[in-house]
């Protein structure tokens, strides 16, 4: 069975076995606990059988006006994990709360150009590509700016895809 429940800072010293993947971006400790102290409601674990972490997603909420939206920093599942649906739960939870608590007008997320199979499940999951970001990845890779409406965004204006890419210093950052 499993759990999905807040973040807690014991958790710091035991997810470190899902960050191994090689697409996974890892941060350092003062990155993962500022989000835990200013996003709580934001930063959520999948947690199975023997307390094992399987997975996690930790975000934010940011912006300004029409622009204020939820943000996916990270979402990772521990690959003995994978095709069980967790990272689609723990999705639809941040996305519930950019919503219902957030009102947020968005969702938005980052992910490698290359990564197919990650970028197939967020259009299964309705998002749609935004932008591209050039070199957004350690100034090689590029990125892709997937974005989701939410229920304030009556008219689906914040996911209509600009037409050109974009570089990293073009991006609005709180």
């Amino acid at each position: 069975m499993t759990t999905i429940r807040r973040f807690c800072c014991n958790d710091l010293l035991r997810f470190a076995s899902v960050n191994l993947d090689h697409l996974t971006e890892t941060f350092n400790m003062s990155f993962y606990m500022t989000y835990l102290a200013r996003w709580p409601d934001y930063f959520h674990v999948a947690e199975g059988p023997g307390n094992r972490i399987m997975g996690y997603i930790m975000g934010k909420v940011e912006g300004q006006g029409e622009s204020w939206h939820g943000h996916v920093t990270a979402v990772t599942v521990a690959p003995e994990y994978r095709r069980q649906q967790l990272a689609k739960k723990l999705m639809n939870l941040l996305e519930d709360i950019s919503d219902k608590i957030g009102k947020a007008y968005f969702v938005d997320l980052f992910v490698r150009a290359s990564n197919t199979p990650a970028i197939k499940m967020y259009e299964k999951l309705g998002y749609v590509i935004y932008r591209r970001v050039l070199r957004y990845y350690s100034g090689e890779e590029d990125g892709l700016d997937m974005r989701k409406a939410l229920s304030r965004d009556v008219e689906k204006k914040s996911i209509i895809p600009l037409k050109r890419p974009v570089t990293p210093d073009e991006l609005e950052y709180d």
